[in-house]
C-alpha cells in the first residue's frame, strides 16, 4: 500500500522563543502554532502567563489560556536567577523567532532586548508588540486592549453619539495586533531567506488601530466640516447603511452607490431611484430621516428574517442580521468554513474555540493541539535543545530555577 504524505506544515522546522503573555502577542504565536512552528513558551513562575488565571476559570484551567495557549510547549524558568537567565540566553541561538510583549524595559534590565539578542543570534527576527511601541513619549507607558482603543480613536467612534464613548465587546485591538505580527514574521522570514538578515518588528496596539480609521481623510477634505464622531445607528455620510429592525431582532443593510438601483427594485420603489431628495448619494445622506423609515418598513414587511435576507440575496443587497457570538456555533457558513472547533484540553476535556481563519490551499488539515501545563516542558526543551539529563533539571528544580505547576 502507498503511504499518503503527511498534511503540509508550513512553518514546520522553525523555532519560537515566545516570552508573551495574555493575548496581543501570544495570539502570534498561537497563529504560528496552528502551521507547525515549534513554540517554546517562557513562562516566569510561580504564575507563569498572567493569561492563566483569566475568565473563565474550571479546575483551575482557564478557558482564555487554552485559545490562545495550544500547541506550544512551556518552559517555566526564572529568568531572575544567573542559572535561568543563562539558559535563556542558550536559547537564543537556536531559534528563528523571538516574540514578547512585555513592558517598556523589561527585556533591556535582563539583556534580553534585540540588541542584546542580536549579538546572539544576527539571523533572529525579534517581534515586540506593546501598546503605545518602542519609540515615541508615550512608549513607556503600560496599556491593554481598552487603552489602545481609547487612545486611537476607535473608542471615540464606537457607539451612539448622545452617550458616552464604548468599546467594542472583542479584544479587537489584541487581536489585531497579534495579526499584524503573525504577517510581519512571514515578511521577514521571507526577507531573510533573500537577504540573511535578521531585524526586530516593533508592532504598537495604538498604531494598528490607528491604522484602521478612514475618517482623518474624509476631515481633511472638508476643511474640518465633518468632524469625526459616533455614528449610533445609522452612517452621517453614506445612506443607506445603517442598523435596521428585521422581523426578528436587527440587522445592518449597506448600500453604496451601485448598490442603490439593486435596493429600490427590490422594494418596487423606483420613484425613489428619481427623486431628486435621494439621488445623488450625497443628497440621500442630507435626507435620510425621510427614507429611513422608508426603507425600514419595507424590511419588517417581509413575513420572516429568511425571507428578507432572501430578497436582499437576490438584488445583490449587503445585509447581515446581527448574530450573537454564540449564534455562530450552529450556523450553516459557520460550520461549512470550519469556525466553530472544539479542541481537546488534558484538564476541562473539550472546548469551543474560534476556528482558523486563514484558508491555505497547500494546508490540508490543522495539527491536534493541546494548551500546555506549566512548566509540562522543562525536562524536554532543555534535554532536546540544551543537552540537559533529567537529574540536572531536576536540581534546577529543586532550587527554583526551574518551575511546574499542575494546570
Amino acid at each position: 500500500m502507498t503511504e499518503l504524505p503527511a498534511p503540509v506544515q508550513m512553518l514546520a522546522g522553525y523555532r519560537v522563543l515566545d516570552f508573551s503573555q495574555y493575548l496581543a502577542g501570544a495570539g502570534v504565536t498561537r497563529m504560528m502554532a496552528e502551521l507547525g512552528a515549534d513554540i517554546v513558551k517562557v513562562e516566569i513562575p510561580p504564575m507563569g502567563d498572567p493569561g492563566r488565571v483569566l475568565p473563565w476559570v474550571k479546575d483551575g484551567r482557564s478557558s482564555f489560556f487554552i485559545q490562545m495557549n495550544r500547541g506550544k510547549r512551556s518552559l517555566s524558568v526564572d529568568w531572575d536567577t544567573p542559572e535561568g537567565l543563562q539558559i535563556i540566553l542558550d536559547l537564543v541561538p537556536l531559534c528563528d523567532v523571538v516574540v514578547e510583549n512585555f513592558g517598556h524595559g523589561v527585556l533591556a534590565k535582563r539583556g534580553l532586548d534585540y540588541e542584546h539578542i542580536k549579538q546572539l543570534n544576527p539571523k533572529v527576527v525579534m517581534v515586540s508588540v506593546s501598546a503605545f511601541g518602542q519609540t515615541g513619549p508615550w512608549s513607556d507607558r503600560p496599556g491593554f486592549d481598552g487603552i489602545a482603543q481609547a487612545f486611537s480613536g476607535m473608542m471615540h467612534m464606537t457607539g451612539d453619539p448622545s452617550r458616552p464613548p464604548s468599546a467594542v465587546g472583542f479584544a479587537i485591538a489584541d487581536s489585531s495586533a497579534a495579526v499584524h505580527g503573525f504577517a510581519a514574521v512571514g515578511l521577514a522570514l521571507l526577507h531573510r531567506e533573500r537577504t540573511g538578515q535578521g531585524q526586530h518588528i516593533d508592532i504598537a496596539m495604538v498604531d494598528v488601530m490607528f491604522h484602521l480609521s478612514e475618517v482623518l481623510a474624509q476631515y481633511d477634505l472638508s476643511g474640518g466640516e465633518f468632524h469625526p464622531t459616533r455614528m449610533g445607528q445609522h452612517h452621517p455620510l453614506v445612506c443607506p447603511v445603517g442598523i435596521y429592525q428585521l422581523p426578528t431582532g436587527w440587522g445592518i443593510l449597506m448600500c453604496l452607490d451601485r448598490q442603490w438601483p439593486y435596493l429600490v427594485k427590490a422594494m418596487g420603489r423606483p420613484d425613489l431611484g428619481e427623486d431628486p431628495r435621494f439621488n445623488p448619494a450625497v443628497a440621500r445622506a442630507a435626507n435620510q430621516a425621510e427614507l429611513v423609515p422608508q426603507i425600514q418598513a419595507w424590511l419588517l414587511s417581509f413575513a420572516d428574517n429568511d425571507a428578507v435576507l432572501e430578497e436582499c440575496r437576490r438584488h445583490r443587497i449587503p445585509i447581515a442580521p446581527c448574530l450573537e457570538p454564540i449564534d455562530a456555533i450552529d450556523h450553516p457558513h459557520y460550520k461549512a468554513r470550519e469556525m466553530v472547533r472544539r479542541v481537546p484540553d488534558p484538564i476541562v476535556g473539550d472546548v469551543l474555540i474560534p476556528g482558523f481563519p486563514f484558508k491555505f490551499s497547500a494546508v490540508e488539515a490543522l495539527p491536534t493541539l493541546l494548551a500546555p501545563l506549566l512548566g509540562e516542558h522543562n525536562n524536554e526543551i532543555l534535554a532536546e535543545l540544551l543537552g540537559f539529563d533529567e537529574a540536572r533539571t531536576a536540581a534546577l528544580e529543586a532550587h527554583g530555577v526551574l518551575h511546574r505547576g499542575d494546570r
